[in-house]
């Protein structure tokens, strides 16, 4: 009976994975979102034979639907972990890394608050609860609204190791899917904090500083600012025909400079 269901569950995987010839389905993370997006545009009209299909999810779910065969490009904010190389490998899936973007992780706050700048000890102090007033970092007489994005997200991850030191976010916290989710939480309500990737940075929100660095392009690519991170497409396998002239494109000069129209960094300068 097991060996059945090995054999079923083998050839659902063989035809979701031929189900996507001559298509590009990228799911996975928020952050990188917008980016694939405005460079799918692009791509798209260049090569209006290929079907892109694009999709958010958080990062932990791209690589999952890479593994399930129902994507060929899953995005992330992290890198993969091991356990999922591991679950990948066991479905005779083989992930291959590409590193397409920079990115810095933003804290911001309501335009009204008086702060501009904390410490990453005073931003681990807020989001284990510790601090809970605005006046215990300079700011208003007020409780402090504790903004983060879900476990599942790569900015989690990525939030929870260099602010956090895997310390538990406050139970206080107002847990968000996505940085639009978060961004819109924290423009509507002045005692809020939260983070976003620095793509999604508008008028909306003020972006805070840390340890006196404020998040730019400079800062991000040299490594100043100190949340910053690479972000990633996932292939199985090296890829081939539609998905290696997307990769291709989205490293070139023009997708590159799309990168840096969507806000982000790009991974060399472009002039």
């Amino acid at each position: 009976m097991k060996k059945l269901w090995v054999i079923v569950f083998s050839l659902i995987l063989l035809f979701a994975q031929n189900s996507l010839a001559g298509k590009i389905v990228i799911k996975g993370s928020t952050t990188v979102l917008p980016i694939v997006q405005a460079i799918g545009e692009v791509f798209g009209k260049q090569h209006p034979e290929i079907k892109i299909s694009i999709s958010g999810g958080g990062s932990g779910n791209g690589i999952k639907a890479l593994i399930d065969g129902t994507c060929n490009i899953a995005t992330s904010s992290r890198f993969i972990k091991e356990k999922e190389v591991k679950m990948a490998i066991d479905e005779g899936i083989y992930p291959v890394p590409h590193k397409i973007v920079l990115d810095g992780i933003v804290p911001i706050v309501h335009p009204s608050n008086p702060i501009e700048d904390l410490t990453l000890n005073q931003l681990r102090n807020i989001y284990i609860g510790k601090t809970r007033n605005w006046k215990e970092v300079g700011g208003f007489d007020h409780s402090i609204v504790v903004v983060s994005r879900d476990t599942s997200s790569g900015t989690y991850e990525v939030w929870e190791e260099k602010v956090m030191h895997k310390k538990r976010v406050t139970p206080r916290a107002l847990l968000q899917t996505s940085n639009g989710t978060v961004l819109q939480t924290v423009a509507h309500n002045k005692w809020a904090i939260g983070y976003v990737g620095i793509g999604y940075l508008n008028k909306q929100v003020k972006a805070i500083k840390i340890n006196g660095v404020i998040a730019t392009k400079d800062t991000v690519r040299i490594g100043k600012f100190p949340i910053t991170r690479p972000l990633f497409i996932f292939t199985n396998g090296w890829p081939k025909g539609e998905i290696n002239s997307f990769i291709n494109f989205v490293l070139s000069p023009i997708g590159q400079k799309i990168v840096e129209k969507s806000g982000y960094v790009a991974i060399y300068p472009i002039k």
